[in-house]
């Protein structure tokens, strides 16, 4: 059955002038694979952004508003029980008089950011269970006392209420509920700016962003990004290293966003500026509250060679992976990866040997980021996508350790 997506990639392809084959050799596809997107077929991310490579397109060019595809399984019905406490927490019910949720009782503002504090250490440390029981009392008691402070303290209220959020939109943004994200992001942003909180609702956008962008809005992604660290450039001379961070951390959304949209030219000059402000620091920068993830030059380099996976130069990823800013040596100095960007990273290495055919040393990276983060890998599409690959190309029988890794990731062999 065609789909608008599967126009698109037709109407493209003629206007460019090349058959099915064509396109195929200049995306390096196969063309069962090109085929297959014109039937309307579901593929990759990674396929759609070759795709608009070889078309000279940008990605979003190719997406087409259809009906969205039948959820199978019990998967979305068991999201739904586990987050019922703190969708109510998050989003309760509103008619034209009392409320019909309990309010909650107004926490001391100093046990709420402790509680935020101490959400965002389990969230780094991937105990995602511990951080969803731990949201809703957050909320609620963050949201009674702004409704029953006053005047100055009714301002601090609104802050750890936006800080409370924030950890909730970063949250629920990992674990891929992303409508009850934007929720809790906006309103992060929109208490921030009222409270004055340049910094705070800075963060807010980079969190956005990150949401936008695995959303495949790549457009509205780099477009906030590039504003919002227009809005915030800070002096180089003077600038503190959280400032530093979360305005280098919004150029790689720019980055990140327009390299999966087909725009190197722009993705090359934001890994410019993210280089800037990753070399005007001494090394990486985690600083919680002030800055919420690791920023420095170790974190730049990584994610430029994120870039390279995505383009799909495996030479290139693993060249890059252990050497300058990642090498043993440099992250003595400046510090290490936070566990999300050092688990990306390692994905992205996985991936480059699963291209190459060398599954054994593909399977060793899955298994220690399954021993170190293994409920982070089970909300991972890249690392489905990696095992998915691996079992598609693999000629032998397979392992026990690629059969437990394919049912721990729910991958079917």
């Amino acid at each position: 059955m065609s789909t608008g997506l599967a126009d698109n990639v037709r109407k493209y392809r003629r206007t460019a002038g090349l058959s099915q084959e064509g396109l195929a050799e200049a995306a390096d596809l196969s063309l069962s694979t090109v085929r297959k997107v014109e039937q309307g077929g579901h593929v990759s991310m990674d396929t759609l952004a070759a795709l608009a490579r070889a078309l000279g397109v940008s990605t979003s060019e190719l997406f087409a508003t259809e009906a969205p595809k039948p959820v199978f399984g019990t998967a979305d019905e068991a999201n739904r029980r586990y987050l019922v406490e703190l969708r109510r927490a998050l989003m309760p019910p509103i008619g034209l008089s009392a409320p019909l949720s309990e309010p909650g009782e107004a926490g001391e503002l100093s046990a709420i950011l402790q509680g935020v504090q101490d959400g965002h250490a389990l969230y780094q440390a991937d105990r995602y269970t511990s951080v969803a029981r731990k949201l809703p009392d957050l909320l609620r008691s963050s949201e009674a006392a702004v409704a029953t402070l006053e005047g100055e303290e009714q301002q601090h209220a609104m802050i750890a209420r936006a800080h409370a959020l924030l950890l909730t939109g970063k949250y629920l943004t990992q674990v891929r509920q992303y409508d009850m994200a934007y929720y809790a992001l906006a309103e992060t942003i929109r208490l921030a700016r009222e409270t004055g909180q340049t910094q705070l609702a800075a963060t807010g956008v980079g969190g956005l962003c990150w949401l936008l962008l695995r959303q495949d809005r790549f457009d509205e992604s780099e477009q906030l990004a590039a504003q919002t660290a227009a809005e915030i450039e800070p002096r180089m001379s003077e600038a503190t290293p959280a400032r530093l961070a979360v305005w280098g951390e919004l150029w790689l959304r720019v980055a990140a966003a327009s390299v999966r949209n087909n725009r190197p030219d722009v993705a090359e000059e934001a890994r410019r500026m993210a280089r800037t402000a990753g070399g005007a620091m001494d090394g990486e920068h985690l600083d919680f509250p002030a800055h919420w993830g690791a920023f420095g030059p170790v974190t730049v380099e990584a994610k430029a060679i994120e870039d390279l996976s995505l383009i799909g130069d495996a030479r290139g990823v693993l060249r890059r992976a252990d050497d300058g800013p990642l090498s043993t040596k440099a992250v003595r100095s400046y510090g290490q990866l936070s566990p999300n960007n050092w688990g990306r990273h390692r994905l992205d290495i996985a991936r480059a040997h699963v291209m190459l055919g060398s599954h054994q040393d593909a399977m060793d990276e899955l298994n220690r980021l399954r021993r170190t983060s293994g409920e982070w890998l089970t909300h991972q599409p890249m690392a489905r996508r990696v095992m998915g690959d691996l079992l598609k190309t693999r000629k032998r029988t397979l392992t026990e350790d690629m059969r437990s890794m394919a049912a721990h990731l729910g991958v079917a062999g």
